[in-house]
């Protein structure tokens, strides 16, 4: 299970996800529904309506029934088949899910199988899926990739969530440099003393940061200094003054400008509108 420590950086991590659609579709499978032995480069759902079939996914092997819903991860070998009798119905979905260089299923360790869903909900939102995926809308775009996020909410929500094996070790390295970050907030952190505490030269310790938390380091630190300033304006009675020292700001005028710019309010204004 994720650690509450690793949970952090992981969740920074994926609040940089992007999404993409290939396709949507509701399929009657036909007997002759079948392919075996092959690794898709993108993940895969499937939401059976009706019918019979096999698939299996690495050494998995299911046999779905309606109203289940399949994950089938991007990378992972899979074969499927139809079954003698009455072939599924089913709604698909081909996507690509993307966060720290890579899919997200390449990181989280999920079930490949998911029942006790609302059947109703589940069948509206790929209904609505396929057919926002048909339209050549723009606004259409932004549609599917929102109902693709909230089937995937609904998935996923309340599952202890473990992290892949094979990516156990770069998550510790990960946790350990965002607690790092973390730890030296109340200081201007540069990018070689962060690099220096990661053991990478800084050029490289810069690209593989951004390819993780999706920006750059720099960048990182100055979000989460303006988050640690939002949590002490609303949780205690500090001055800005006090406040822009505990964030590494010497300059409270210049904390401010920072503030607005990132925010929207002055500290001083969003204290007032909690």
């Amino acid at each position: 299970m994720i650690r509450n420590d690793t949970h952090t950086a992981l969740q920074d991590m994926l609040m940089n996800m992007q999404v993409q659609i290939d396709e949507a579709q509701l399929t009657q499978c036909w007997h002759d529904w079948r392919d075996i032995d092959y690794c898709p480069a993108y993940n895969k759902l499937y939401f059976i309506m009706d019918g019979e079939g096999w698939i299996k996914i690495g050494e998995l092997e299911l046999y779905p029934k309606p109203g289940q819903l399949i994950l089938m991860p991007a990378h992972v070998m899979q074969s499927y088949s139809a079954l003698e009798g009455r072939p599924f119905l089913k709604y698909w979905c081909h996507f690509r899910a993307v966060a720290a260089g890579g899919d997200v299923f390449q990181w989280l360790d999920v079930p490949y199988c998911y029942e006790g869903l609302s059947r109703s909900e589940v069948e509206r939102l790929f209904s609505e899926l396929v057919e926002a995926h048909r339209s050549p809308a723009f606004a259409a775009r932004l549609k599917e990739q929102s109902l693709l996020l909230h089937l995937l909410s609904d998935m996923l929500e309340g599952l202890p969530l473990q992290v892949q094996k094979g990516q156990s070790h770069e998550m510790e390295r990960l946790t350990l440099i965002q607690q790092y970050i973390d730890r030296h907030l109340h200081k201007e952190l540069t990018l070689e003393e962060m690099a220096e505490f990661a053991h990478l030269h800084p050029n490289y310790f810069s690209k593989y940061f951004k390819r993780h938390f999706g920006m750059p380091p720099l960048k990182y630190v100055s979000r989460k200094k303006m988050e640690r300033a939002k949590l002490l304006l609303k949780t205690t009675g500090s001055s800005v003054k006090e406040i822009a020292l505990a964030t590494g700001f010497e300059d409270a005028n210049y904390f401010s400008k920072t503030f607005r710019r990132e925010v929207g309010y002055s500290p001083t204004e969003y204290r007032l509108s909690l």
